[in-house]
């Protein structure tokens, strides 16, 4: 990408967004206006107000008690921020979608999002912040989604603080649609079903996550896509709340582990000749957020994006497809 395509933030040192009063804003405070017409947080109207290059009303600074008319322009000057505690990192990034305001990359399997104590480089956030920065733009990076780190797919990266406002309270009312692609021991008991089942952390390991009564209310939704015999399934799931390892917890409790998943893994599964044909294959969870649906923060427009599977998932496919046909022909 060429300079052309550079961030306005690299240029301002902020990010604006304009709106024009309409005759419901007549009379109103800018700061009554800003919440009702962008959503804006308490906390982000402190930052604005802090800032001289915060509010503007029809290119004049502007208070947030200031009374609005009908037909001024509204500009907001989100201030750009950086992630100077994230070391950049060159790295090849999948970016399935970028506009000013969010960033989404497909993450690939063995990646982990942001950096943990004991784990400074080789995250998504090293390359995301060594990609703004060779392109001269000036971004914190923040990621609205995580996935584990054996789990591929799609991340929403915003890129200022209004932008991961709105993301984040879409999160929070489920609104936006998250979908993924998982391979599994054995059949659901129905081709299409939901799982509503308490998840909480394990009292001998608190890194993992167990069915359990005075857990967090959880719900998975599934459908069967494919099936390979009796041994193997490929599913649609769709989560209704975000529970850490949900989908891998959930599809264990029913009776279907995630192939390659060995944390949440059973041992009847381990020890069969399909565990053993396809270790070769995958050496993770068989798992991919295939696809996102929400509304932009900014536009509000609808977005829809996709990730392809990676090759270990299409060639573990293949390789149960292949099963099945072996099966078949005996």
């Amino acid at each position: 990408m060429g300079n052309e395509d550079k961030d306005i933030t690299s240029d301002l040192g902020y990010t604006p967004l304009t709106l024009v009063a309409d005759a419901s804003d007549e009379g109103r405070g800018l700061r009554d206006v800003l919440r009702k017409r962008l959503g804006i947080s308490r906390r982000l109207m402190v930052q604005l107000k802090a800032s001289e290059e915060g509010l503007f009303v029809n290119g004049n600074k502007a208070r947030p008690y200031d009374k609005i008319a009908e037909g001024d322009k509204i500009e907001l000057r989100i201030a750009s921020e950086t992630s100077d505690e994230i070391m950049p990192q060159e790295m090849e990034l999948d970016i399935v979608f970028e506009d000013e305001h969010l960033l989404v990359l497909n993450k690939p399997a063995g990646v982990i999002v942001h950096p943990t104590v004991g784990h400074y480089l080789n995250t998504l956030a090293n390359g995301v912040v060594h990609y703004w920065q060779s392109r001269g733009e000036r971004v914190r990076f923040r990621p609205v989604n995580r996935l584990d780190e054996h789990t591929s797919g799609l991340v929403i990266v915003a890129k200022h603080s209004y932008a991961q406002q709105q993301l984040s309270e879409q999160m929070k009312e489920n609104k936006v649609i998250k979908q993924y692609r998982a391979y599994a021991y054995g059949h659901p008991p129905e081709s299409k079903g939901e799982i509503n089942k308490p998840i909480g952390r394990q009292t001998e390991d608190p890194h993992r996550r167990v069915v359990r009564e005075d857990g967090q209310q959880s719900l998975t939704f599934y459908e069967v896509a494919e099936t390979y015999g009796e041994e193997a399934c490929a599913l649609d799931i769709r989560l209704g709340t975000g529970r850490t390892h949900q989908i891998r917890v959930h599809m264990t409790s029913i009776g279907c582990p995630l192939i390659g998943d060995s944390y949440y893994s059973e041992e009847s599964w381990n020890a069969s000749a399909l565990a053993d044909r396809v270790s070769g294959i995958i050496n993770r969870q068989a798992l991919h957020a295939i696809s996102l649906g929400f509304e932009h923060p900014v536009t509000g427009e609808p977005v829809r994006l996709t990730a392809e599977l990676p090759e270990d998932l299409r060639r573990l496919d293949q390789e149960l497809r292949n099963t099945r046909e072996e099966y078949s022909r005996a």
